[in-house]
């Protein structure tokens, strides 16, 4: 088991019983990310001395949980961490007094800052706090999250590899998680342009650079043989371009049902590169970016985003 402390008492909570959270009292938690992939997380002010921000990432269907992150709970002043002294705070807060935990001191906001190194592992990640050691962990639930940073333009040429990508969103059930990638190479989906005949993808990569024998792949999932390719036009460094007919995946007889999933090879022995939109605030497209579908021989093909966020055609039974 992964944490980011020191094996002690805490790691023991990371084992403790996961209770039902209390509907009537949400623990609710802002997020904030800026362009470097820094996370911070703050809450309201709480009695614990040392409570800690539990990430857990989400196992397989069946798997037993396995890796997690551990992050301390800091007081937080007017422009940053509330600065401690032998006794506690500082006297020199500015902040008015309260009663917490009982005793004569400021009551602040608490955040945990993960910076962008280590990394972390491509998943998604739910987020517990944690009051004590040994203590039953609670699920934090959103609160606002400031994605703002995530919509900047990137540059390949400046962005650190492997590729690490960090959004903070709400689960279906009202849960706050973060949805992860970690890529050594990444071919980014730009502007989409589709109609019921083709769809035209402009792509930026990172990690890689178009060459001879470069070409967008779309290959049947399930038969790694079977591949059609198509020309990359390349538009700058690090921007290229393809388009492709829906209808040339439904015209063959036989063919049938299947998923195609959408690459780029940026030279003859270079291995492909999933093209994936990560670079957003989105961390679910599949129900959000929608396309028209191409009808033939009672097939319907359409382009669409997996749960992944990464491109495919899916052919069906019209």
């Amino acid at each position: 088991m992964t944490t980011t402390e020191p094996a002690n008492d805490w790691d023991r909570a990371v084992d403790a019983p996961h209770p039902a959270p209390d509907p009537d009292r949400p623990l609710r938690a802002d997020c904030t990310v800026d362009r470097d992939g820094r996370m911070v997380v703050r809450l309201a002010p709480g009695a614990a001395d040392r409570p800690r921000l539990l990430m857990r990432l989400r196992p397989p269907k069946g798997k037993p949980e396995s890796i997690t992150r551990m992050i301390a709970l800091e007081p937080e002043g007017p422009d940053g961490p509330e600065p401690e002294g032998p006794d506690g705070p500082a006297a020199s807060d500015p902040q008015p007094a309260g009663t917490v935990g009982g005793s004569r001191r400021p009551a602040r906001r608490r955040r945990a800052v993960l910076d962008p190194e280590p990394a972390l592992e491509e998943g998604r990640w739910d987020l517990y706090y944690l009051n004590s050691p040994g203590a039953e962990r609670i699920r934090l639930t959103p609160g606002t999250r400031d994605l703002r940073a995530l919509l900047a333009d990137r540059d390949p040429a400046r962005t650190p590899l492997p590729l690490a990508v960090r959004v903070p969103y709400a689960t279906g059930d009202g849960f706050l998680a973060v949805r992860t990638w970690l890529r050594p190479a990444h071919a980014e989906a730009g502007r989409v342009e589709a109609d019921a005949a083709s769809t035209t993808v402009r792509v930026r990569l990172f990690g890689a650079e178009p060459g001879e024998g470069s070409a967008a792949l779309l290959r049947l999932r399930g038969k790694p043989g079977e591949v059609r390719e198509t020309a990359l036009t390349v538009d700058g460094p690090h921007d290229v371009s393809f388009s492709f007919a829906q209808r040339e995946l439904v015209s063959i007889p036989g063919d049938g049902p299947g998923i195609w999933d959408v690459l780029v090879r940026t030279s003859a022995t270079a291995r492909p590169i999933r093209v994936a939109r990560l670079l957003d605030d989105v961390a679910d497209r599949k129900k959000v970016f929608v396309y028209p579908p191409a009808t033939l021989n009672g097939l319907t093909a359409r382009t669409y985003y997996t749960l992944d966020n990464e491109m495919s055609v899916e052919v069906t039974t019209a």
